[in-house]
């Protein structure tokens, strides 16, 4: 299970300023965004996914724990599971890129050859489970190739951080017109 690190405590920052109606938590490792947006007020349901059987099963002892019955959690290969839209879709996804096979037993951090084959098959299927006005949030390193990768949206930088190797990026993507 990913632990909550620069990149998920980055992401948190915009849980509260763009949860609303029915949100999805794409990979929610260890559900640190799920949890705060099912807090907000103006949330009706959140959906917490992850491909890893642990994460899910970590996610539902919180939500006991915590009694929060905004939350339904599911395992699924990215939008495998999914059947509903949403107005938020936060996504935090292993974006480094490769260098040796030996890095691939690191699945929660690695995202191919060049960082972004994951995102890639993400945003094939994302548009689809957007509802008109909502907003995905992803979160990038500028160490992930991104030449071509925001086809069919509408893309805008709300923040930019710089760390001792590399520089990680939250989007904004909407649907084009």
């Amino acid at each position: 299970m990913y632990e909550p690190a620069e990149d998920s405590f980055l992401l948190l920052g915009f849980v509260k300023k763009y949860s609303h109606g029915n949100v999805l938590d794409m990979g929610t490792g260890a559900g640190i965004i799920a949890l705060e947006a099912a807090k907000q007020e103006d949330v009706d349901h959140v959906l917490a996914i992850d491909i890893d059987q642990e994460c899910i099963k970590h996610v539902n002892e919180t939500i006991k724990k915590e009694g929060l019955n905004k939350i339904e959690c599911l395992r699924s290969d990215l939008f495998e599971n999914v059947h509903e839209k949403f107005d938020a879709i936060f996504f935090n996804p292993p974006y480094l890129p490769y260098e040796n096979k030996n890095e691939l037993k690191h699945k929660d951090l690695i995202g191919g050859k060049k960082g972004n084959e994951i995102v890639k098959r993400f945003l094939q299927d994302a548009a689809k489970f957007l509802n008109k006005n909502g907003k995905i949030i992803l979160l990038l390193s500028s160490l992930t190739a991104k030449r071509g990768l925001f086809k069919g949206f509408n893309k805008k930088i709300i923040a930019k951080r710089k760390f001792f190797f590399e520089t990680l990026y939250v989007y904004e993507l909407s649907l084009k017109d």
